[in-house]
């Protein structure tokens, strides 16, 4: 799946920390796929001032390639839906939440 960098960030920050042990296992390489390789951070310019993230959005382009299993996008899909359950969803989330749950269902 094609991701943003907005997306990624998003998503890393919306995974669960706690959970068993495969779901963990998942979640641990789904955090290495959306992570930005030495090169990308170069290429999109990326720096970090306390706890805001930047980037220089016209090299992003159509996005990065992330790779996610279906066991992966029903750990997405439901922190996203407890994140709406909760009335808890951002800006920043919608996105995701629109091209994970509404175009899943």
């Amino acid at each position: 799946m094609l991701l943003k960098v907005l997306d990624r960030v998003t998503l890393l920050g919306i995974l669960p920390e706690q959970g068993d042990f495969l779901t963990l296992k998942i979640v641990r390489k789904l955090r290495e796929s959306c992570s930005f390789t030495e090169d990308e951070l170069v290429l999109l310019n990326i720096t970090q001032v306390d706890n805001r993230i930047n980037w220089d959005a016209k090299v992003d382009g159509d996005g990065h390639e992330v790779e996610i299993g279906e066991k992966a996008t029903d750990i997405i899909v439901a922190a996203l839906q407890k994140l709406n359950e909760e009335k808890k969803l951002t800006p920043q989330t919608m996105g995701l939440y629109e091209k994970f749950v509404e175009e899943k269902t």
